[in-house]
């Protein structure tokens, strides 16, 4: 049996160029993260890219901080839901939010390209949906183990 995946990119920005080279990069950490775990569903992804101002509003009205941040993530479907799905139904996980003005500034910051930059934001919303989570010591080892794992296997490290 095939698993249908979607990955819908909606970019809401204009300030910073994106090209199809970022879209791949988008597919190939989207579909390594689920791959890597085993997904055994089809599955759909969306993911949006706004702007510092965007963002800020979004985190203030959903996490209640009026800040700008790097991204978002809106899971859909969490732990026991999964468990209801049969084979032959696609997953609609979620959305991931990502400022790429925050792409840019922190790829100068961490001194790495901003596609490395994007691939680990995107990633980190992506493993969000999937149920991992940096509350703790040893969630935030477990995600962070999971991040270096998955880009690493794509080539995109530091």
């Amino acid at each position: 049996m095939v698993k249908t995946v979607t990955v819908l990119i909606e970019n809401r920005q204009s300030s910073i160029a994106v090209d199809d080279g970022l879209m791949q990069i988008a597919e190939k950490i989207v579909d390594a993260a689920f791959t890597k775990e085993d997904f055994p569903y089809g599955y759909e992804v969306g993911i949006t890219l706004v702007d510092n101002a965007t963002i800020a509003a979004l985190n203030k009205e959903y996490r209640g901080v009026d800040a700008a941040t790097d991204v978002l993530s809106f899971a859909m479907l969490e732990g026991e839901e999964f468990i209801d799905l049969n084979e032959e139904e696609e997953a609609i996980v979620g959305d991931v939010v990502i400022s790429m003005d925050k792409v840019v500034e922190q790829a100068e910051e961490y001194c790495h390209s901003r596609e490395r930059e994007f691939a680990y934001l995107l990633l980190h919303g992506v493993l969000h949906l999937l149920g991992y989570s940096h509350d703790g010591e040893e969630d935030t080892r477990r995600m962070r183990k999971r991040e270096e794992e998955i880009l690493e296997g794509l080539g995109l490290t530091r």
